[in-house]
């Protein structure tokens, strides 16, 4: 009974999360047994049985329990795969179970799901992302490698992610047996300390150095663990001499995440290194534009007033991701309700989001705040005097603007009076120093971040 339950589930899977992600997470899996609530699978390795524990695990059970199997929780076994002598009836390789996590051609480049919606056809492009949408086109392409490893940094919600995946796809529907990987560091290091653990680091090396295109999201998580780091720059080193193509994500740039190594830093900006500015009016109207079309697709009697995007546009302005659940939010409600979407209806139904957007600091305010607090003039924040009365207000003020707001450093510096973008990063780690060991300074700069986000 529960292996015909677990193919009616397998087919509802199929639709729900769509063909990539399940011929690579859910195909590879065999049901071995429903025992006492426990639904107990085997899986190619461990790493693919904790992704789908992960991922799928509460919905698989949910499923298994709908269709007549009760199942409150999944357990997984890594399989071997281990070839015999033909035999005159059969072929086919026997299973064994092991608990070493073998890597198998059938799982090889296993890395996290791509997103359909992200795609180049999807991204929104202007000013403050034109630079880093040319030059994800230009790796899509493929052909001779002109820049490697291409490394997009910027905070959250600004389209790496987004750009990423739009490579892969571009990649897949031009060059079919391209081998691509895309996973987060955090992944990474997962199957690097997996590998360790039973002692099958030459699998691990194998996978990495198989493929044309290595995509890593959000590297700075590996700042600080060694052995981890370690292992990314011989990998990164060895695609290089392959001429293979890296690209590569963070929320910073190289040389601003703190615990990397140098020798990390210094390869990662071999190539082109792109910063993706937070977005202008302009680019978040246009973002809102673009959703508002997709989301009449499946609200076609949802009608927006005028001005609606408009102010959408001018209020939320410092994460993408948050402009656009905002939009799927009213479009949502207008539906449920039955009302037009109006400047009302937004301010009702957005209350929250409109009243976190309303607390964000902008760097001018900043400078003028810690000013005043040292009874210094706007124009010595500003000017090249170097003296300490003048010289620790204007750190604290980087110190603040760096924690406080969206801005990149080179916009930072701007707003300090056309200062490079070096200047800024010294004045924030000296903040940093002076924080753990001057309690006047701790002091200022808690009083001046509560004054500013009050």
């Amino acid at each position: 009974m529960e292996f015909d339950c677990w193919g009616r589930v397998r087919d509802q899977l199929l639709t729900v999360i769509g063909k990539d992600a399940f011929q690579n997470w859910i195909e590879p899996l065999n049901l071995l047994k429903v025992s006492d609530g426990v639904a107990c699978f085997s899986a190619p390795t461990s790493f693919v049985g904790t992704w789908v524990d992960r991922n799928y695990g509460d919905k698989i059970a949910s499923m298994m329990t709908a269709e007549g199997v009760t199942v409150n929780r999944l357990g997984f076994q890594a399989e071997r795969l281990v070839k015999t002598a033909p035999a005159p009836t059969a072929a086919k390789p026997v299973t064994q179970p092991t608990n070493k996590p073998i890597v198998t051609r059938s799982n090889e480049l296993l890395g996290a799901p791509l997103d359909k919606r992200f795609t180049f056809d999807q991204f929104v492009v202007g000013k403050p992302n034109e630079l880093a949408h040319a030059a994800a086109r230009r790796v899509a392409k493929g052909g001779p490698v002109t820049f490697n490893p291409l490394f997009l940094y910027g905070g959250v919600g600004l389209g790496k992610t987004h750009l990423m995946h739009a490579i892969a796809w571009e990649i897949k529907e031009h060059n079919p047996q391209t081998k691509i990987l895309y996973l987060s560091a955090e992944q990474f290091m997962y199957r690097f300390v997996q590998a360790l653990r039973f002692k099958d680091t030459m699998s691990f090396k194998e996978l990495f150095r198989s493929v044309d295109v290595l995509m890593v999201d959000d590297v700075q998580f590996i700042a600080g663990k060694n052995s981890t780091q370690d292992e990314f720059f011989h990998t990164f080193n060895a695609l290089i001499d392959q001429n293979k193509q890296i690209i590569i994500s963070a929320d910073r740039a190289p040389g601003e995440i703190d615990g990397l190594e140098e020798r990390i830093k210094s390869r990662l900006q071999w190539g082109l290194v792109v910063d993706l500015h937070p977005t202008d009016y302009e680019l978040r109207l246009g973002i809102l534009q673009s959703k508002a079309e997709t989301q009449y697709v499946h609200y076609p009697e949802v009608t927006l007033a005028d001005g609606v995007l408009e102010f959408i546009a001018h209020r939320i302005s410092n994460n993408v991701r948050v402009l656009e659940g905002a939009l799927t939010r009213l479009f949502a409600f207008a539906s449920l309700v039955g009302r037009e979407v109006t400047l009302d209806v937004v301010q009702e139904c957005l209350a929250d989001i409109l009243r976190a957007s309303d607390r964000k600091v902008t760097v001018d305010e900043i400078i003028r705040k810690v000013a005043d607090h040292y009874n210094l003039r706007l124009n010595d924040i500003l000017s090249p005097r170097r003296a300490r009365s003048v010289a620790r207000p204007r750190q604290i003020a980087m110190f603040l603007a760096k924690r406080l707001t969206s801005k990149s450093l080179p916009e930072i510096g701007r707003s300090f009076g056309g200062r490079d973008h070096t200047t800024i990063i010294h004045g924030v780690k000296k903040i940093e120093e002076l924080r753990a060991i001057d309690s006047q300074i701790a002091e200022d700069v808690e009083l001046l971040r509560r004054m500013l986000e009050a």
